[in-house]
């Protein structure tokens, strides 16, 4: 019989230290490196089907623009386009809420991966080399401990052979949380909070914003903006979730 000693160690780490899903808090099996259990995972909503050809935003009755972006007023005047891999459904929720507030950092290796899973499957993107990760004002990033959104960049960089443009964009300030915001006030809550440092990496190049969760976009539409201003040949977002 031949031992498989990486499935024993996992073992004996799952005895000292049992692992429960992020969801459901149901024990996962010691084989299983997944952060949600096989049910919790299931149930994740993956963005492959119709959406708005600017936005990303899912549309259920088909065609190529949803409403606001009919109206140009959806995924806003500065980024060219946004994709997500997920809906933000409770059992994502959970997983970056996890990620953010827990400092679960080690999610942003799974994580990553989806994102890019979703930009592979995203042709439109192609043309994008280059990743800007959305900063954090520095005092919420020393408290953290990490920026997610640029954790996440990193994985998405090594996995498809991309570049990330650290330190080109910093958050000068440190604005409230967006969550209960309407749109109106997400967008002056956002505006002015970012500034490039490093121009020279923004000119000319088509630039990929990196988030985690988007909503009505204010973020990447403010940033957007900025990388433009410095040169930016244009700007697209692709983001972990997409909330409707």
């Amino acid at each position: 019989m031949i031992l498989n000693f990486q499935n024993i160690g996992k073992y004996l780490l799952h005895v000292l230290l049992p692992r429960t899903c992020a969801h459901c808090r149901e024990d996962l099996l010691y084989t299983d490196d997944e952060p949600l259990c096989p049910h919790c995972r299931g149930a994740l909503e993956p963005l492959t089907g119709l959406c708005c050809r600017k936005c990303g935003s899912p549309l259920e009755s088909g065609g190529e623009y949803c409403f606001d972006c009919r109206g140009h007023k959806g995924g806003g005047p500065n980024v060219e386009l946004v994709r997500s891999a997920f809906a933000f459904n409770p059992e994502l929720r959970s997983l970056i809420h996890a990620f953010k507030y827990r400092g679960r950092r080690d999610l942003a290796e799974p994580l990553g991966r989806e994102m890019a899973a979703a930009y592979g499957g995203s042709a439109e993107l192609n043309g994008y080399k280059f990743l800007v990760a959305v900063p954090l004002f520095s005092d919420k990033e020393r408290e953290r401990g990490f920026n997610q959104s640029e954790l996440l960049a990193r994985v998405l960089a090594r996995e498809k052979n991309l570049f990330l443009l650290e330190g080109a964009v910093e958050r000068v300030r440190n604005t409230p949380s967006q969550t209960g915001l309407s749109k109106e006030d997400r967008r002056g809550n956002v505006k002015g909070a970012f500034k490039a440092v490093k121009p020279e990496l923004l000119k000319g190049r088509r630039v990929l914003i990196i988030d985690d969760v988007a909503t009505t976009l204010s973020t990447v539409n403010e940033l957007a903006g900025t990388l433009l201003k410095a040169g930016a040949k244009d700007a697209a977002a692709l983001t972990l979730a997409r909330e409707p």
